[in-house]
């Protein structure tokens, strides 16, 4: 008896949470994104978009200095968006005639259908239909990315190394600069939500959807350094970059990302492994999400043609927006190198 009353109370705790649960996810999954700060909205103004297969993807293209024919395409990661380069566009924009920034699908200002199979193969796509709309198909790219993007970045330098022998793309690769990215699948570490999301199950969308604001604002800052941890201002800003278009309720499907390098490690890491294209790695070596010394290790092992910039101790997954000044003199340090 004593046991049948136990079991019916909890049965009404349940029942009470799941009652007070359902508004709070109707109004979670119907909030309208918050405002843009007047940052992200002179960052959109200054960009414009261009179509791929019915979706308008945003780009931010800026002429820089006159005479060169240097341009600089940058790759961005994951959750965020291209605004991660800001801090750096200006001093990009003193060495190259251009720089060229995207949204990829599903991210920052760009189109976020769903459902959705996004993919790696995808995004690289778009970038190669970007190249071809700015009429950059003949000219050698010189990429710069991170994290999400340096898988990107492996898929086009895969293209261009004839690995894929029937594939013609539009994108020359000129170098090829990587920072803190999930290169190697045995060395990249997710973290705890992350992994809650990829989980599966049926309640994954509404799980993955409720667990993406908490990540947001509270896991996210375990991927910066203690030193160097966004302002309130900036943490907003990444969360806006998210929720516009709703790209909060994609964010579970793009984030099969993780088992897709997993599933295409070999053709990933052997694109980077063969390749004859000028390599850099800038690294922030306090970074949880690839962690020093194994990530490091493993990437001069299996890439040792590429040379190697590390940051500064403190200096954590987001090394562009943590060390800017730093980050950047390491990249053109690398760019007039050869």
């Amino acid at each position: 008896m004593l046991k049948l009353k136990q079991l019916l109370r909890m049965k009404e705790w349940w029942i009470q949470v799941g009652l007070l649960a359902v508004p709070l996810i109707a109004v979670y999954l119907h909030v309208p994104p918050p405002n843009l700060s007047p940052a992200l909205y002179s960052w959109r103004s200054a960009g414009t978009f261009f179509t791929y297969r019915g979706h308008r993807i945003f780009y931010r293209a800026s002429w820089g200095v006159i005479g060169s024919s240097d341009v600089v395409i940058l790759l961005h990661g994951f959750p965020t968006s291209s605004y991660d380069w800001y801090k750096i566009w200006d001093g990009l924009s003193l060495r190259f005639s251009q720089v060229i920034a995207l949204d990829f699908l599903g991210f920052g200002f760009s189109d976020k259908p769903r459902p959705h199979r996004y993919s790696v193969f995808e995004q690289a796509n778009i970038v190669e239909e970007l190249v071809a709309h700015l009429g950059l198909r003949d000219q050698k790219i010189n990429i710069l990315s991170h994290d999400y993007g340096d898988t990107v970045a492996q898929e086009l330098l895969y293209s261009i190394c004839r690995y894929d022998r029937n594939k013609t793309g539009h994108l020359m690769i000129n170098s090829l600069c990587l920072s803190n990215g999930g290169l190697f699948p045995e060395t990249h570490h997710p973290r705890f939500l992350q992994k809650l999301i990829l989980g599966g199950g049926k309640i994954n969308k509404i799980k993955s959807r409720l667990l993406w604001a908490l990540f947001c604002f509270i896991r996210i800052s375990d991927v910066f350094g203690p030193y160097t941890q966004p302002t309130d201002a900036e943490y907003w800003d990444m969360w806006t970059g998210i929720r516009v278009n709703d790209g909060n309720l994609a964010m579970d499907s793009i984030l099969q990302f993780i088992n897709q390098r997993a599933k295409h490690r070999d053709r990933w890491v052997g694109a980077l492994s063969g390749t004859t294209v000028p390599l850099h790695l800038i690294y922030g070596p306090l970074d949880p999400v690839n962690p020093h010394p194994e990530f490091l290790r493993l990437y001069q092992k299996l890439v040792p043609r590429s040379s190697v910039s590390v940051l500064d101790d403190h200096i954590s997954h987001y090394p562009q927006l943590e060390d800017p000044t730093g980050f950047l003199n390491a990249y053109l340090n690398f760019i007039n190198s050869f």
